[in-house]
């Protein structure tokens, strides 16, 4: 992280994870905290994006599993390029709901493509670009996916059945006992637990980068 960069922060986490709440729980103490923040999501956070998100998880559409990569990958180099590096490079933070780990996890683990070929692309796509703290809202695929269902109808992926789910938590997992800079979080947890264990590893980051700026 140099100096005068935003932090990249991205929660992950398979369907029914409560993603949207403890991002948005964690965007108020960050600006509570003076920070500047941006909130994002994958697929999707611009226009181009956005277009794409409303192909991928469109149940009526069978997409080929390589097809589904390469749209996920379209809109995250767009992602990249026209919202998450200027916002890092203007100082702002960026949380975004979903990144290359979720490629990892649902086309990689979940849809069987090779998982070499995944992370090259990712990295061509995000211009090597990492987030400082990756936040894994753990949960059962079952639980996930019956908090999910009682939300709202089901999306393409949400639809995709349960051993396909067991196969990206697993993704997940495996994603997070490699990476150092993920914090798995038990997403079954009460809210308040959940939010205060974010909070925890952001103000982490946010101490280091203090010591970092000679703060």
């Amino acid at each position: 992280m140099s100096p005068g960069r935003g932090l990249f922060l991205v929660f992950e986490g398979p369907e029914g994870a409560g993603k949207s709440t403890q991002i948005a729980r964690l965007a108020e103490r960050l600006r509570a905290a003076g920070r500047d923040v941006v909130l994002t999501r994958e697929p999707g956070g611009t226009r181009a994006g956005d277009a794409v998100r409303q192909v991928l998880l469109d149940p009526a559409q069978v997409i080929h599993p390589l097809t589904e990569f390469l749209l996920y990958s379209a809109s995250r180099a767009q992602h990249v390029s026209e919202v998450i590096a200027p916002a890092l490079e203007a100082g702002r933070d960026v949380v975004s709901d979903r990144f290359t780990g979720a490629s990892v996890a649902y086309q990689g683990h979940g849809r069987g493509l090779d998982l070499g070929f995944v992370e090259e692309l990712n990295d061509r796509v995000t211009g090597g670009l990492k987030p400082d703290l990756t936040v894994l809202l753990d949960i059962e695929p079952a639980a996930g996916l019956q908090r999910a269902g009682a939300r709202s109808e089901q999306d393409r992926l949400e639809a995709a059945g349960l051993p396909f789910h067991e196969r990206v938590r697993r993704g997940y997992l495996a994603q997070a006992e490699a990476d150092p800079s993920w914090l798995v979080i038990d997403a079954q947890a009460p809210e308040d637990v959940v939010a205060d264990a974010v909070w925890a590893g952001v103000s982490r980051l946010l101490a280091a980068e203090g010591v970092g700026r000679g703060a």
